[in-house]
């Protein structure tokens, strides 16, 4: 009688990845929520034995300005010292850190490694010089080659940004890997009762758009826009850090039917969505586009520019106009205003296109990634 032979298990090699966790010690941004959004869900998945990350570690390296923060994230922590800010970054971490795949995930990394994986979400420096300050610019020109030559591979957040990346020169198509971003985070965050009332706004009668004076974010075609009659019953709310002041000092023309929000949580940010008649993205190139693809999650419609990546990632369920055609932009919201029906299908719509970018389906993309290394 024929025994068969006994099956060997597979061995799974351990890969002890660590984040960096520079982030921490810094003002929120939307790459920073990257960082950590994707840090979270690829430790779910290390937490719950998913087969993607068999044999997977992952730790958050914090400088010590950033362990208060670190204690919120969803994996264990360690502080590196000494130094803070790019001292941090460039020398401690790389010397101090340890073994391990060092994985960084808003737009840098230290210079010196290069058992590393960093992801660069746009070439936003190179194709809109214009919305940075020079320093930033020089710095971030010098750096990302190094970091593109040197670390293992290079993750952007979307077929746009990997080709504009590639054109660029910093690393040819193959060497860089697509992770998209999730949205699901907006849930979250219950609505905060009473945001809209305190702006004195009315549901259904604002558009909200970002508060961002950055040239390629192009917001000059919303004011433009509400400065026609066709909108003067409606309200352009505009949240985030620039207030009128900045607005006006970049020498744009800020009429009484612009209200600015300032910074507002999450839960004020999903209020504003929840009740706004749609919002406006007109974005001359974005690398991804995570506000409109928040709201379209939130049951609210986006009109965007079919510009950078606003496509692939918003697909068939927004609305597109021209960036700088600012009666288009008028006209789109108007229509959205003047026919519920439409607008409820393209919340609909918006909905069902936002409901496929979760940051759990984004680790399980990023594990397949380290996995390969």
């Amino acid at each position: 009688m024929h025994t068969p032979a006994a099956i060997k298990p597979v061995s799974i090699k351990p890969l002890h990845i660590q984040l960096n966790g520079k982030f921490l010690a810094a003002a929120p941004t939307g790459v920073h929520r990257v960082a950590e959004e994707l840090g979270n869900a690829l430790s779910a998945l290390i937490a719950e034995g998913h087969p993607a990350v068999r044999g997977m570690s992952l730790e958050a390296l914090s400088p010590h300005d950033g362990m208060a923060r670190a204690a919120t994230l969803h994996m264990p922590a360690r502080r590196l010292g000494p130094f803070r800010h790019i001292a941090w970054e460039q020398l401690s971490l790389p010397l101090r850190r340890g073994n391990g795949v060092l994985l960084n995930l808003c737009n840098i990394g230290p210079m010196l490694a290069r058992n590393a994986v960093t992801m660069i979400h746009d070439a936003q420096v190179l194709l809109s010089p214009a919305s940075y300050r020079r320093a930033f610019r020089l710095w971030y020109r010098f750096v990302q080659p190094v970091i593109a030559r040197r670390h293992r591979l290079l993750l952007t957040v979307s077929e746009f940004s990997r080709r504009e990346l590639a054109a660029a020169g910093l690393a040819p198509l193959d060497r860089i890997a697509v992770v998209h971003n999730g949205a699901d985070h907006v849930l979250a965050a219950p609505a905060q009762g009473g945001t809209l009332e305190q702006l004195g706004l009315e549901r259904g009668g604002y558009v909200l758009a970002l508060a961002n004076t950055q040239s390629h974010k192009n917001i000059a075609v919303l004011l433009c826009a509400f400065a026609d009659p066709a909108l003067a019953h409606l309200a352009l709310v505009l949240f985030g850090g620039a207030d009128r002041a900045a607005f006006e000092a970049a020498g744009h023309a800020v009429r009484g039917n612009i209200r600015f929000a300032g910074r507002v949580s999450d839960g004020e940010v999903r209020a504003l969505m929840e009740g706004a008649l749609c919002l406006g993205f007109p974005s001359t190139t974005e690398g991804f586009g995570l506000p409109p693809l928040e709201a379209m999650l939130l049951g609210c419609p986006a009109v965007v520019a079919p510009c950078g990546a606003l496509p692939e990632v918003c697909g068939d369920a927004a609305v597109y106009v021209e960036p700088e055609d600012a009666a288009g932009w008028a006209a789109a919201i108007s229509r959205f205003h003047a026919d519920p029906v439409l607008r409820a299908e393209y919340s609909e719509r918006g909905r069902t296109r936002a409901a496929g970018f979760t940051w759990r389906k984004a680790a399980l993309a990023l594990a397949d990634v380290l996995r390969a290394l």
